[in-house]
């Protein structure tokens, strides 16, 4: 037993989430009656990161903020504000084509008998009330916006403390990452029990749903990666974006999407912004950065989902609360866990806006670890590849400036 379970853990996590959606599929359609006790694997998986993402989120964005340094002369303003239009614009681009291509699902009990807010009024009402929520009230309720605007106040108030107090802050959102590892390795047993909940419950038809999801989440990837970037790109640089965002797209996305972690990818990205010539002070700085804050490929799949459940029950969504979705989907990107998936515990934050409980917001995650195989790599893709995009297009504006001239080669190929 104990070797072969050594053999399972040394495969890879998307083969094992795939073993467990096959499984899943073919115990549904072929023993649905005598394989009913599997379903308890997939509640077992939801309530286990329920109960980790509240405190994980809180811890997260403390350090985050907490650990920023100031006054180091680098080029990170345009670099930062390239973050943050970026992904902005990720989160308008998903609510967009949610609007045009409306998605719904197929969820369990919990998603009914609730009141949804009635009007932008309401839902900025709750939002404000949601804020000045009691922090260990906003913990135990799993009151996103709450545990959101605690942890930047925390991040903040900490800047000046000592650094043993940030280095324990840090080590505890390192722990709580590695918890979320742990959870997320029984992510092939919690999809097998989800799917099987799902097909046995709702039949074949369910998985159209899921097809259709991960279409409207990959072409938003897709867009944003070869449409509204090279615009960004063409902004700065005042020339053909395309040689830049392919050769990122090639020596940092291809990689990025296999490694599915941008933290992972940031020696490729360091090794591609060497290459193109750019300074060290600041890809040193913007890479590392851009691994945690730009998100792009985290906002898209928190506004999907979460206009997916709101499309689900029924919530009618205004232009008003369309853009306050897209801002809170950019700044809960921001906040996304740097491992597999990170950005689906964050889906509960932006349901709440709408009034969506807990528990329906995590079935949402638990379909998005279904859709994760592809979804996450994408995404993962799109964040990383991003970052050494926009560390490039910020230096090469400032060479257009000062009339120097830009060339999209490998500076060592060019040697």
């Amino acid at each position: 037993m104990k070797n072969l379970l050594s053999k399972w853990n040394q495969i890879s996590l998307v083969k094992r989430i795939i073993i467990g959606l096959l499984l899943g599929i073919v115990l549904a359609v072929a023993v649905p009656e005598y394989a009913k006790p599997v379903a308890i694997f997939g509640s077992l998986f939801v309530g286990a990161l329920k109960s980790v993402a509240p405190i994980l989120v809180l811890f997260l964005v403390t350090s985050a903020i907490s650990q920023h340094r100031s006054g180091q002369k680098t080029n990170m303003k345009s670099v930062a504000l390239l973050y943050i239009v970026g992904t902005f614009l990720a989160g308008l681009v998903a609510v967009v084509a949610s609007f045009i291509f409306p998605v719904t699902l197929e969820l369990g009990a919990g998603a009914e008998n609730f009141a949804p807010p009635g009007n932008v009024v309401e839902v900025l009402k709750t939002l404000l009330l949601n804020v000045v929520d009691n922090p260990v009230k906003a913990l135990f309720n799993a009151n996103y916006i709450g545990i959101l605007t605690w942890a930047l106040l925390l991040g903040l108030a900490l800047k000046n403390a000592a650094e043993t107090t940030k280095t324990v802050i840090n080590n505890i959102s390192d722990a709580l990452t590695q918890i979320v590892r742990w959870v997320i390795n029984f992510a092939p047993l919690g999809i097998m029990g989800l799917v099987f909940d799902t097909i046995a419950t709702n039949g074949l038809d369910s998985l159209l749903d899921y097809g259709r999801l991960l279409l409207l989440l990959v072409g938003c990837m897709l867009f944003m990666a070869l449409v509204v970037n090279p615009l960004i790109t063409f902004i700065g640089i005042r020339r053909n974006p395309y040689p830049l965002v392919f050769k990122c797209l090639k020596d940092s996305g291809i990689t990025a999407f296999f490694t599915r972690s941008s933290a992972a990818n940031i020696p490729v990205n360091m090794t591609l912004c060497e290459e193109l010539g750019l300074d060290k002070d600041t890809y040193s700085v913007s890479i590392p950065l851009g691994a945690t804050v730009n998100m792009a490929g985290a906002a898209i799949t928190i506004s999907v989902l979460t206009l997916a459940a709101v499309n689900t029950l029924g919530i009618q969504v205004d232009l008003g609360t369309a853009l306050i979705l897209s801002l809170l989907s950019a700044v809960s990107a921001c906040g996304a866990s740097g491992v597999a998936g990170g950005s689906l515990l964050l889906i509960p934050l932006a349901c709440s806006l709408f009034g969506i409980p807990n528990d329906v917001a995590m079935q949402v995650v638990g379909v998005g670890f279904v859709v994760g195989v592809i979804q996450d790599s994408c995404e993962t893709a799109l964040n990383s590849s991003t970052d050494a995009l926009f560390t490039a297009v910020s230096e090469f504006a400032e060479w257009r400036k000062e009339g120097k001239e830009i060339k999209i080669v490998s500076r060592k190929k060019a040697a």
